[in-house]
C-alpha cells in the first residue's frame, strides 16, 4: 500500500466519521488482524527504520517487564540503558534484549536507582518511565490514607528528578497511578510539580485510560511529559467514544482468541472457587451481596477489591490487571478459569514474541506493572511528532488543554448496565431470602463440640501444635441462637460474661434466621473470648454460606449492620483491660484512626499504658494498624477496623508487628 506523507494536524483535518485509528493502520500498511497491536509495533518500528532522522537516545528508569521500553523501542527511540531493582524482571529485560530479539540492543542494569549515577559521557535526549506507585494507590487508600511522598517508595520520583538535573535531556515521560495527585490533600501533587519544574520542566499531564488508546484493558494513570521547551499536547483517543470516528474498543475476546490454552487450567479452587460459574461476565463478588440483591448473600458491599471474583465481560475491555493478588483475583475468563500468561500479555498488549521470565505470579508481577505498550506506542509518536520533530505517514490529531475525556462518565453508565445484568440473573435464582431453615438441621446444630485455637488464630476440630482446647455448646433456634465456651470438661450453668449480637436499628436485611445471637463463657479469659467469636463465624459461614463475620457486619469504612453489648455477671470483679474490650466490642474506638490521647480518653485509662492494651487486642485476635504496620497511619495514631477478632492464618496483619510502641 502507498505510504503517506503528510503534515500532521490538529483536531478536526478528516471528517468526523472517518477513524483516525483506521487511517494510522493503513498508513502502515497493516491488516486489522487478530494480533494488530504486535503488527502495529513491527510495521511502525520498520518505516521508521528507514527514515533518515539522528536515533534519540534514551534511558527507561524503573523498568519493569518492560512495556513501556517496548512501546518507545517501536516508536524508533533507541532505549540506550534499562534501570531495574528487581533481579527477576531484569532477567525478562535481560532476554528480551539478545540479538534479533524485541529489544535488541538495549541494556538493562540491575541497580537500585539512588545508587545509579550515569558516567560523564552518557548523552541522553529522553526520559521514560514510572516509580513503584504503591505508596500513591487505591490499596494504600484501602487501608487508611495514602503514604504518598512520606512513603520511602514515593520518594523515588526524586531520584528520577535527580537524574534529569544530571543528564538534561529534552524531555520526559512519567507514569503512574492517577491516586498521585490527590495524596496528603494535594500536598504531594504540587511538590511534585515544583521538583520538575525547578530542574527546568514545563510539564504537561493528564489521566488516560488505556482502552481509549486500543488496549483492550481500562486502566486509568497519569502521563506526564516534561519539556525543556516547545509546548505538548496530548493525542486524541485512537479508540472509543472520544475517538475520531468513534472506533469501536478492542474488546478481550478479539484480543485473547487464537491465544493456545491448551494449558489453562480449569476453574478455580478454594472456598470461594465455586462462586465464579454464577458470577455473570462483567461482575465481580458484588453480584453475592445484599446490594445486589442476592437471596444469599455471602459477602458484604464494598468489602473486597474491585478484582475479587471478577469475571471479564468478553465483549468489552477487561478491567485493570493488578500485579499483586490473591487466589480469587481477576480478571477471571468468561470460560470460568485463569487467564493464562499469554492471554494477559494479549490484554496487556505485550507482544505474543516478547519472553516474560519467571513463574505466573512474577509473570503476571511484570505484566501488571507495565504500562500497556499500545497507549506507550500513541504517546511515543506524538512525541516524536512535537518535541522532536519527526514526519510521520499519517496525521496525528491532538486534544486541546481544555478538552475533556469521558471515560469516568462511562465508567458510571456501565456500573449502572453491570447492576441491570446481575439483577437479570438474580431473577433465576430462587425468590426467598432466607437462608435455611435452622430447625431442618436441628440434629447438626445444637448439642455439644470441641474445636481447637491455635496462636495464629487457627479454628480447627483437630488438635494441631500449640492449640487450646475449647468445649463448646449451641442452642439454635429461630428465637435465637446461644453458643456457650469453656475449657472445662464439666458444663456448669454460671457464665462470667456475655456478648449480645443483634441487627442494627437500620439493618433491614439481617440475613441470619433468627433475631439475635448470645456469646457466653463460664470464664473470663481471651481464648474463650477469641473461641466464642470464632464459633459464632463458623455456625454462621455453614448454615448461611456467608464468608465470615466481616461480610455480616459490612466494611468498617460503613456503618455496621450488628450491633454489640459485652456484659459481666454483677458479682464478678473486672479488671481495666476487659473495660477496654468491652468499650472495643460496642465499637468505642473502633473503624477510625485515631490518636494515642484520643483512644486513651475514650477507654478511660492512661495515655502511658494504651500500648499494652493494644498489644493484648492483638494477642486476642484483633486488627491493630499503627504506622509500623501500614506506613500510610501517621505517627502515634491506630486503627482497629472491626469490633470483634478477625486475625485468622492467612491475614497479611497477623505478619507485621506493632512495634515498640515508642515510634
Amino acid at each position: 500500500m502507498e505510504q503517506l506523507s503528510l503534515p500532521l494536524t490538529l483536531p478536526g483535518a478528516y471528517p468526523e466519521k472517518v477513524s483516525w485509528f483506521q487511517n494510522i493502520l493503513e498508513s502502515l500498511g497493516i491488516n486489522r488482524s487478530l494480533t494488530w497491536p504486535d503488527q502495529f509495533g513491527l510495521s511502525l518500528r520498520h518505516w521508521l527504520n528507514q527514515q533518515d532522522y539522528t536515533p534519540i537516545k534514551t534511558l527507561s528508569l524503573f523498568s519493569g517487564g518492560g512495556g513501556l521500553d517496548i512501546a518507545f523501542h517501536d516508536a524508533g527511540f533507541d532505549i540506550i540503558q534499562m534501570v531495574e531493582l528487581k533481579a527477576q524482571y531484569v532477567q525478562t529485560l535481560k532476554k528480551n534484549s539478545m540479538p534479533g530479539k524485541w529489544l535488541e540492543n538495549s541494556q538493562p542494569i540491575c541497580i537500585d536507582i539512588r545508587e545509579f549515577f550515569p558516567t560523564t559521557n552518557l548523552k541522553i535526549d529522553f526520559i521514560i518511565g514510572g516509580p513503584p506507585c504503591q505508596s500513591f494507590s487505591a490499596a494504600g487508600r484501602r487501608a487508611s490514607g495514602v503514604a504518598g511522598t512520606s512513603d520511602s517508595r514515593g520518594t523515588l520520583f526524586q531520584e528520577y528528578v535527580r537524574l534529569l538535573k544530571t543528564l538534561q535531556p529534552k524531555g520526559f515521560l512519567f507514569e503512574n497511578v492517577y491516586g498521585m495527585t490527590g495524596t496528603q490533600k494535594g500536598k504531594d501533587w504540587q511538590e511534585i510539580q515544583n521538583a520538575f519544574q525547578q530542574v527546568g520542566y514545563t510539564i504537561h499531564f493528564r489521566i488516560l485510560d488505556a482502552a481509549d488508546y486500543g488496549v483492550p484493558q481500562h486502566r486509568e494513570r497519569l502521563f506526564i511529559v516534561g519539556l525543556k521547551e516547545g509546548n505538548y499536547l496530548f493525542p486524541l483517543p485512537t479508540h472509543g467514544p472520544d475517538s475520531p470516528g468513534f472506533e469501536p474498543f478492542y474488546s478481550a475476546q478479539e484480543a485473547v482468541t487464537s491465544v493456545d490454552i491448551s494449558n489453562a487450567e480449569e476453574g478455580i479452587s478454594g472456598r470461594y472457587g465455586h462462586l465464579l460459574t454464577s458470577v455473570p461476565p462483567g461482575l465481580n463478588y458484588s453480584f453475592y451481596t445484599v446490594e445486589m440483591g442476592h437471596p444469599h448473600p455471602v459477602f458484604s458491599w464494598r468489602s473486597k477489591f474491585s478484582d475479587f471474583l471478577y469475571k471479564a465481560d468478553p465483549h468489552m475491555p477487561v478491567r485493570t490487571i493488578k500485579a499483586q493478588g490473591g487466589q480469587y483475583t481477576g480478571p477471571f475468563s468468561w470460560e470460568n478459569r485463569k487467564f493464562t500468561i499469554a492471554e494477559l500479555k494479549r490484554l496487556q498488549t505485550i507482544p505474543d514474541a516478547y519472553e516474560i521470565v519467571g513463574n505466573r505470579q512474577v509473570s503476571i508481577e511484570q505484566i501488571g506493572n507495565s504500562v500497556p505498550p499500545q497507549v506507550g506506542r500513541i504517546l511515543a509518536l506524538s512525541i516524536l511528532d512535537q518535541v522532536m520533530g519527526v514526519a510521520l505517514p499519517f496525521p496525528m490529531q491532538y486534544m486541546n488543554a481544555e478538552q475533556q475525556l469521558g471515560f469516568r462518565q462511562r465508567k458510571r453508565q456501565m456500573t449502572e448496565k453491570y447492576a441491570q445484568k446481575a439483577k437479570a440473573a438474580i431473577t433465576l435464582l430462587s425468590s426467598t431470602k432466607q437462608c435455611t431453615s435452622i430447625s431442618s438441621a436441628s440434629h447438626e446444630n445444637n448439642g455439644q463440640a470441641v474445636r481447637f485455637l491455635s496462636s495464629d488464630f487457627a479454628w480447627t476440630p483437630q488438635k494441631v501444635s500449640d492449640s487450646i482446647k475449647i468445649n463448646l455448646k449451641y442452642e439454635l433456634n429461630s428465637s435465637g441462637w446461644t453458643i456457650t465456651a469453656q475449657t472445662s470438661e464439666i458444663w456448669k450453668e454460671e457464665n462470667q460474661f456475655f456478648i449480645d449480637v443483634l441487627p442494627s436499628s437500620d439493618n433491614k436485611d439481617w440475613v441470619l434466621a433468627t433475631s439475635k445471637v448470645k456469646l457466653c463463657s463460664q470464664n473470663l479469659d481471651i481464648q474463650l473470648f477469641t473461641g466464642l467469636w470464632k464459633a459464632f463465624e463458623e455456625k454462621l459461614i455453614e448454615i448461611t454460606g456467608m464468608a465470615d463475620l466481616i461480610q455480616l457486619s459490612g466494611y468498617y469504612q460503613y456503618t455496621p449492620r450488628i450491633s454489640r453489648i459485652m456484659t459481666f455477671t454483677p458479682e464478678l470483679k473486672v479488671n481495666l483491660f476487659w473495660r477496654v474490650v468491652q468499650y472495643v466490642v460496642k465499637g468505642i474506638g473502633v473503624a477510625s484512626q485515631l490518636s494515642t490521647q484520643d483512644l486513651a480518653s475514650l477507654w478511660g485509662v492512661q495515655a502511658e499504658n494504651l500500648f499494652s492494651y493494644l498489644q493484648s487486642l492483638r494477642i486476642m485476635g484483633y486488627e491493630v494498624r499503627n504506622q509500623k504496620t501500614n506506613p500510610q497511619i501517621p505517627r502515634g495514631e491506630y486503627l482497629i477496623p472491626y469490633a470483634f477478632p478477625t486475625l485468622t492464618p492467612r491475614s497479611v496483619q497477623l505478619r507485621k508487628d506493632l512495634g515498640s510502641g515508642n515510634e
